[in-house]
């Protein structure tokens, strides 16, 4: 447990220090958002001392780890500074909602052409189901995106555009996700699959007079799953912050869109919580994949 919560903290010192040093990396100067270019040096260097832009950079993450942990952390530059962690509060849960639908809908996909696809391995079934995996890996999400507003909203007018209104503005998103997701899931399920059906217990189980959808589904199947679960969630977590291009696509205001208008902005503040956010829940979620793990298999727990 303590050499879990030291990777963990270091796992936040380390993308709190990266995203720091790629902030000051980033061309352009936050004062000229405010000012503009022609602005005065008397004028530039009086905001940089009002926002601490002036700091040193050790100073500056001083600054801002206090004002985090006491909740009054705001955004980075004037007049209008708002705090920052209500309005992560506000986004987060969108994020995580369209990370949840987008899971499920690569597992609805995923473990039933995964399945057959193992089942009958060689068959027609197995090529058409290994085919349509390669392609979803190979679609790029922020081509998905686009061309399934263009058929489901523009030409079919299904589904709406953009937005979060209603469960209906998800549905276009969730896709743009869970299909890549799920060709890769897929292809993982079949190669478990495989691996599972060579076992020995697989040949007890048949030799027993099983029938075939039992030993597939109660034996070889539940077995399957557990390299699984490390893989869903490692693919969780990248979920959590891969859809920030996806969110800025169909307008969704989930974290993904809250970081890149920061960004925009040169909002360094929100910047750096966000991304901790990420960070953090990452974190979270493969300390619960490793739970689950060892829940699942007896032999994980007497080796931790």
């Amino acid at each position: 447990m303590k050499r879990r919560l030291a990777s963990s903290a270091v796992a936040l010192v380390g993308a709190l220090l990266l995203v720091s040093l790629f902030l000051r990396l980033v061309p352009g100067d936050p004062v000229d958002v405010m000012l503009g270019e022609q602005a005065t040096e008397v004028d530039r260097a009086a905001l940089r001392r009002a926002v601490g832009l002036d700091l040193p950079w050790y100073e500056e993450l001083g600054v801002f780890t206090r004002q985090l942990v006491t909740g009054e952390l705001r955004t980075s530059l004037p007049p209008f500074q708002r705090k920052v962690l209500p309005a992560i509060g506000a986004a987060l849960p969108y994020t995580l909602a369209l990370t949840v639908a987008s899971m499920l809908v690569a597992l609805a996909l995923a473990l039933p052409l995964g399945v057959a696809a193992a089942a009958r391995r060689g068959t027609v079934v197995d090529a058409a189901a290994m085919s349509a995996s390669v392609a979803g890996v190979a679609l790029p999400r922020f081509w998905l995106g686009p061309m399934l507003i263009i058929v489901f909203s523009l030409k079919l007018d299904w589904l709406p555009v953009s937005g979060a209104e209603s469960w209906r503005h998800g549905v276009l998103p969730s896709l743009t996700l869970g299909l890549a997701l799920a060709a890769f899931l897929a292809r993982m399920t079949r190669a478990s699959m495989l691996e599972s059906l060579r076992e020995d217990y697989v040949t007890v189980a048949r030799a027993k007079g099983l029938s075939p959808r039992a030993v597939l589904w109660k034996h070889a199947f539940r077995n399957a799953l557990l390299p699984l679960l490390t893989v869903l969630g490692l693919e969780f977590g990248t979920l959590l912050g891969g859809a920030i291009v996806t969110e800025k696509v169909f307008s969704w205001p989930g974290m993904g869109t809250l970081l890149l208008t920061a960004i925009e902005k040169r909002d360094y503040n929100t910047v750096r919580a966000t991304v901790l956010v990420f960070t953090f829940c990452y974190v979270v979620v493969n300390t619960l994949t490793d739970a689950a793990y060892a829940l699942a298999d007896p032999r994980v727990r007497r080796r931790s």
